[in-house]
């Protein structure tokens, strides 16, 4: 993800070298780039491993994520209203012709790398050190083909045009992922870069980080999908995604950042141009020198350009109070308005919604930002990746660091797998969810692991769980890692895809025509109501939930009618099916090798 502009220009030009392919795993020519320059000295090696992450100089062969991808990676999820329901998720509105993500060009740049680093110019261990660097990278590559194709294709070299191989079927899971965990073995074992201060290359830690997160899911993925009959398997995953974060969290020298404070670092990870080091692993960093910034100002403020994503109320309402108890023990907390649900609970709330005393700078002046009614559907607005000045509101101008692995990630990871293979230790619980509490300003449950149910997250979210640790471990990585793309496929292996049915509610409102000083600053900001009165507030926005709208049903709505919560979108039905847990392999790609066969109930 980092280069200089002393290797941009080099890059471009031997990467085009290699841009020729198609998409397609019949359609990838041989390359034509001469091998001498490139393999006979470690500088080659170097600049060639460039291309497996740099988006910049090499986006066909790219495979971390952009920055972009990062701050819109959770617009598909259960806590996620936005302004469109899902084709994926309306019954008959996604086929195979809609699918997409067949895409094979990043492992063809790997394979040929792989198959042309045997040059006796170079060292043993720098040649097994970039290999190491290549299959990382082959490793990742493949995890997001399994987690979204399910049985793939596993090819280890390239393939000349006209190879038979190219037609061939896919290959079982089970194969594919024993290949991954071999890549990420080797990798952790010969990468040997410890440190990164820029926090954009590819160190051993973050190779144990990526084994954590894969095994954790392949693991998970086994233990609960028992259609596949692969529970018996389940453990060996789950062991080595315990072992993989233990070496990150006693090697790495990586901590949870606690500079700012419960108020304040939570929210530095998220906002800091320079990557906070102490946490953030590997990161997305922008570059002005080379016009690299991101858009999460513009995509999360603007009434058109992103999905206006707003959390549910169902989901804030796992957030817990100051002192480590559930909030939905209060007595009337259904009924409590977004102003009092909002005060005494967990910090990190205030550092991934608009609430209390947030504030805006707009022309150098900090002013108070409550909820924006031409954003949220739901009062739940996001700050989480936004900064704090309206400047880079309007386009794609945003200089903070968006985070692809963190500290915080590696904790979570190592506190469910152990928590699944039921040895999670109290010790291990105060490291890791304790940890994370304190920081987040929490004061009690942080020493011991629970030993009492929360039946509003059982009953609610997993009723099958009766563990008190697990089902606090999936309480914890949801406000944890909120909106950094982690839900949907947590979900996914969870084996819970019936979430993404919850209604997408709102706030709580207590009456028609009732104004509402959402942050209590002594100016009223919205006003609910069914016939728009003849007199508005200035500076107050009004929300019509009325049942219809012109004659064309509301899909915003109080539940109760003329009180209770928001609702959005409750007309237009979203469906989970057992075929959901799989896309489809893409018809285009089907139609060229029919032996690719199609995913079930697709």
């Amino acid at each position: 993800m980092k280069t200089n502009k002393s290797t941009y220009a080099w890059l471009l030009g031997f990467s085009l070298l290699f841009a020729a392919g198609c998409s397609e795993l019949d359609q990838v020519p041989e390359a034509t780039a001469t091998k001498t320059a490139v393999f006979s000295s470690e500088r080659g090696l170097e600049l060639y491993a460039n291309s497996f992450y740099d988006v910049l100089t090499s986006p066909d062969f790219s495979i971390l994520p952009t920055a972009n991808n990062i701050i819109r990676s959770d617009e598909m999820a259960d806590y996620a209203a936005r302004t469109q329901v899902p084709d994926f998720l309306r019954e008959g509105a996604f086929s195979s012709r809609q699918s997409s993500g067949w895409d094979w060009r990043a492992l063809r740049n790997i394979n040929y790398f792989i198959e042309n680093n045997t040059s006796p110019n170079v060292t043993p261990e720098a040649r097994r050190h970039y290999t190491g660097l290549a299959r990382f990278f082959r490793a990742w590559f493949y995890y997001d083909k399994v987690k979204r194709f399910g049985d793939v294709p596993w090819i280890n070299k390239t393939l000349p045009v006209g190879d038979s191989a190219l037609y061939n079927t896919r290959d079982p899971r089970t194969l594919v992922m024993d290949s991954v965990l071999a890549d990420l073995d080797y990798a952790t074992q010969n990468i040997r870069t410890t440190t990164d201060n820029s926090r954009s290359l590819i160190t051993k830690s973050i190779a144990y980080g990526l084994k954590s997160r894969i095994c954790l899911f392949e693991g998970t993925f086994r233990k609960y999908h028992t259609s596949y009959k692969l529970e018996s398997t389940a453990a060996k995953w789950l062991t080595e995604a315990v072992n993989a974060a233990d070496k990150v969290i006693k090697e790495s020298g990586f901590t949870l950042n606690e500079a700012g404070g419960p108020t304040a670092s939570y929210r530095q990870l998220f906002i800091s141009k320079t990557p906070v080091g102490s946490e953030i692993m590997l990161s997305a960093v922008v570059d002005p020198a080379l016009s690299v910034f991101n858009d999460a100002n513009w995509w999360w403020t603007s009434a058109t350009y992103g999905a206006r994503v707003s959390l549910t109320r169902t989901f804030v309402n796992t957030y817990l109070t100051i002192d480590g108890t559930p909030f939905t023990a209060k007595p009337g907390y259904q009924t409590m308005t977004f102003m009092e649900e909002v005060k005494g609970r967990d910090r990190r709330l205030q550092q991934t919604i608009r609430m209390g005393d947030y504030k805006r700078i707009n022309g150098g002046t900090p002013e108070p930002a409550p909820p924006v009614f031409s954003y949220t559907y739901t009062g739940y607005q996001p700050i989480k990746w936004t900064v704090d000045d309206t400047y880079p509101d309007g386009g794609s101008r945003n200089e903070n660091s968006i985070s692809v692995m963190r500290y915080a990630e590696i904790l979570l990871n190592y506190a469910e797998a152990k928590a699944e293979l039921g040895t999670l230790t109290n010790e291990d619980w105060a490291k890791t969810v304790g940890a994370l509490r304190k920081r987040a300003g929490i004061t009690g449950g942080l020493s011991a692991k629970p030993t009492v149910v929360d039946t509003y997250l059982q009953t609610n979210y997993f009723p099958t769980i009766s563990d008190p640790a697990l089902l606090e471990i999936r309480r914890e990585r949801g406000i944890e890692l909120v909106l950094e793309g982690f839900r949907f496929y947590d979900i996914v292996r969870w084996n819970r895809g019936q979430l993404m049915e919850q209604e997408w509610n709102g706030f709580y409102v207590p009456a028609l025509d009732k104004p509402l000083d959402l942050n209590e600053d002594g100016k009223n900001d919205v006003v609910f109501y069914k016939v728009r009165p003849a007199t508005q507030l200035p500076g107050v926005t009004y929300i019509n939930v009325a049942e219809t709208v012109n004659g064309v049903p509301n899909p915003q709505r109080l539940k109760n009618d003329t009180s209770g919560e928001l609702t959005w979108l409750s007309n237009i039905p979203r469906k989970w099916d057992e075929k959901h847990y799989l896309y489809p392999i893409p018809e285009a790609d089907r139609q060229v090798n029919p032996k690719l066969g199609q995913n079930p109930g697709w």
